[in-house]
């Protein structure tokens, strides 16, 4: 045992374990029990037994191993609880007998995350959960950040993920990695749930916030468990380019002040140039493979971007052909903005007006809706600008969308 000063260092060391290693031990402990709600609450009760025994006899040496052994018995315990049949006891023998062997090896956790991920995306479960599903299983996340990222209400999202848990104990879903003819049907939701963690982790680009920086880390690490499996997998190793040009440019997204600074007034010195190689050597992976896709093009649509800024080559007509091709795969109202943006690049700024979206014609984007509006008008502030030689920072288009917000409230009021 090495020894924790206090209640605060406890804390810290649990809150490190959490980041570091929730979903491999919720995906060893669901593997063996096949329950993932059992799972989950076993976890949590072991941590807050580690918070409440660690500022008293220490902490140990090994964290993980010590809250899978709790866990272990919480497990037992609530299976005892509720098993009252003779066939019950013998289940329950079995399965103590698997994790105390797991235990013993509990030095070297297997590393059951990739399993666990594809379980999650079953065809059995309901499509439209698989990839919220992931997020809180495998990463940790709550259902109020889930359901923000998914446009979906905090107690509608824990209730999907609750049926979803249920689905996986009552119809057996084995936990592990599909064979090849069953990946495709299910890789789509992984690589989407990697990719919103992602995202989700950079709603923080400056990295002061540990629990997202750290959530960036373990999405790039699932990412390269997905393409270790699937090495020839083009969207898989489009998404990793994507990610490692994404985070290639985090040196250089913050000032010495902590102020946003735009792709376009970076400085490319601070870029990490093994990641964004990285990324280009998978990209060209990728295209050999003749099989276009979402990641593909914004990994394409990265590399565009870096090159530009890079070489000083105004290449808007091949940004213009990515994201032409992105909007036939998405239909998504911000790749159509982007879109706008880019031929006010090219052919200036009347013809990227003439671009923007309707809402009314948009998928997932109402006419009626606020956000819509006020992503129109500010998509119009800053080809405006454009037009006058400036440029607007990302804080700045969202202060343009505040205001905007504001005064159609404003009218609404009135």
């Amino acid at each position: 045992m090495s020894i924790c000063e206090g209640d605060e260092r406890a804390r810290q060391t649990a809150d490190a374990v959490a980041r570091r290693s929730y979903g491999k031990l919720v995906a060893f402990l669901a593997a063996r029990t096949h329950d993932v709600a059992a799972a989950e609450d076993a976890l949590s009760e072991a941590f807050l037994s580690a918070v409440a025994d660690w500022p008293r006899n220490g902490c140990p040496a090994n964290p993980e191993g010590w809250l899978l052994t709790v866990a272990r018995r919480k497990v037992i315990d609530a299976s005892r609880r509720h098993s009252t049949t003779e066939a019950a006891a013998g289940e329950l023998q079995i399965l103590a007998e698997g994790l105390e062997a797991a235990a013993a090896e509990s030095a070297a956790i297997p590393d059951r995350r990739l399993a666990l991920m594809f379980a999650c995306a079953h065809p059995a479960i309901e499509a439209g959960v698989h990839a919220p599903l992931i997020l809180q299983v495998v990463l940790g996340l709550d259902a109020k950040t889930i359901a923000s990222a998914f446009l979906s209400s905090p107690a509608a999202m824990g209730k999907r993920l609750v049926r979803a848990k249920d689905k996986i104990r009552q119809a057996g879903i084995p936990f592990r990695v599909p064979e090849r003819e069953e990946l495709a049907a299910r890789l789509g939701a992984v690589l989407e749930a990697i990719y919103a963690a992602f995202t989700e982790g950079w709603t923080d680009p400056g990295g002061a916030d540990v629990v997202r920086r750290d959530l960036t880390v373990e999405a790039m690490f699932l990412a390269r468990l997905v393409t270790e499996l699937l090495p020839e997998e083009p969207e898989a190793l489009g998404l990793l380019a994507l990610m490692l040009h994404a985070e290639a440019r985090r040196p250089a997204r913050r000032s010495a002040d902590g102020e946003f600074v735009p792709l376009a007034a970076q400085n490319p010195a601070l870029w990490d140039v093994q990641m964004i190689d990285e990324a280009e050597a998978l990209l060209r992976r990728a295209g050999a493979r003749g099989l276009v896709g979402r990641y593909q093009l914004e990994g394409a649509l990265q590399s565009a971007h870096v090159h530009r800024c890079r070489t000083g080559d105004a290449n808007w007509a091949e940004v213009v052909a990515l994201y032409d091709a992105l909007f036939a795969f998405s239909g998504s109202p911000v790749v159509a903005i982007n879109r706008a943006l880019a031929i006010a690049e090219l052919k200036g700024a009347d013809a990227g007006l003439q671009a923007l979206p309707q809402p009314r014609r948009m998928r997932g984007w109402r006419s009626t809706s606020l956000t819509g509006r006020c992503a129109r008008s500010c998509c119009r502030a800053r080809v405006r600008m454009k037009m006058r030689g400036t440029r607007m920072s990302l804080r700045s288009g969202w202060q343009a969308m505040a205001r905007c917000a504001a005064s159609c409230s404003n009218d609404r009021r009135r």
